[in-house]
């Protein structure tokens, strides 16, 4: 019996090599990933033997922008399951960017699912937009459901409304099994430092091996969030595909830890044996333009359709996000810019 093909677009960020890891753990799949042939393959260290023995595991290059390499990229993959992740993520590079987002987001989406409806119609595929799409919600519409109206407060958040609809129309318009998700703040190991928690995180890490003065740059410390583990988002996609698929559904996924920005930075700097001499310090450049400020989920049409729930921790996600970058800094710490 042939072996379930899984292709996953980003598989070098967080969450593309999260999950990557968790289908070679849990499943019998061969995962096949999509990334740009300059991408750093650091989060995939664990993987590499596997890929270059090709056992289960194994690399595409494309660019969500250049239609022909998606094209080929599909067609070699051949998959039963896609996890499409790939994006250009960052809110805060979106307002210096917006063209590109628009066309990396929503365009590269389109190619996605015009290679798999010519090549692979019958792939049952992931379609990952953001909670972000809902950007800033009154606070009688706490906690956010799914019917909760647009209001985008980034260029990157207006490109995760197109790839939320694209994802849908594709499932009404051309009979494909694709399913969106708006995942909310989701953190752990590997998460890029251009996020708050992430940076807050390798600042102290900087801190305690004496390579910055003890000031950690910040940005908007009131905006409220509601956090999940990484490892749990990454179930969660898995559950998705396989548990009832249902085409052209929408869900909201997050975890039950709600909590502001600066209560993150406390829980951080409560594990730092330095946290009595680091002091905090606004960075007017870490500041958006307008910000997505109550980011708080209703998940029970995700939970009752699949049974999911988070199961890891706020504090342990924490613990585990610090404990990274402090393995990074100690390996390569000099190199590091402080963002």
């Amino acid at each position: 019996m042939t072996q379930p093909r899984a292709l996953i677009t980003g598989i070098t960020g967080m969450v593309g090599s999260h999950l990557a890891d968790y289908l070679v753990a849990e499943t019998d799949w061969n995962v096949i990933g999509m990334c740009r042939w300059r991408s750093p393959l650091e989060n995939l260290e664990n993987l590499v033997p596997m890929i270059n023995r090709g056992e289960r595991v194994s690399i595409l290059y494309g660019d969500l922008r250049d239609t022909l390499a998606v094209q080929d990229v599909v067609r070699q993959a051949k998959p039963d399951y896609v996890f499409h992740l790939a994006a250009q993520s960052y809110p805060r590079t979106s307002f210096e960017s917006p063209l590109d987002t628009f066309d990396t987001n929503i365009q590269g989406t389109v190619r996605i699912l015009d290679a798999l409806r010519q090549y692979s119609p019958n792939a049952v595929v992931h379609v990952c937009a953001s909670s972000e799409v809902f950007g800033r919600v009154p606070k009688d519409k706490i906690p956010i459901g799914e019917e909760t109206g647009f209001h985008p407060a980034s260029p990157y958040a207006i490109s995760k409304v197109g790839t939320d609809l694209v994802g849908r129309y594709y499932a009404e318009a051309y009979d494909m099994t694709v399913m969106t998700t708006r995942m909310f703040t989701h953190t752990g190991p590997r998460r890029g430092d251009v996020f708050a928690e992430s940076t807050f995180a390798k600042q102290i890490a900087l801190i305690e091996a004496n390579l910055i003065p003890p000031v950690i740059k910040v940005g908007n410390l009131d905006s409220l969030r509601t956090v999940a583990d990484v490892r749990d988002a990454v179930r969660a996609y898995f559950m998705l595909v396989t548990v009832k698929p249902d085409a052209g559904a929408y869900y909201n996924i997050g975890g039950t830890h709600s909590c502001t920005v600066g209560d993150i930075l406390d829980m951080l700097l409560s594990f730092s044996e330095r946290k009595s001499e680091i002091r905090i310090e606004t960075d007017p450049d870490r500041l958006r333009p307008i910000d997505a400020d109550l980011q708080v989920p209703d998940t029970r049409k995700f939970t009752q359709h699949t049974g999911w729930a988070p199961q890891i921790p706020f504090e342990q996600t924490m613990r585990d996000l610090l404990d990274y970058w402090r393995e990074r800094v100690a390996r390569d710490g000099d190199r590091f810019l402080t963002r």
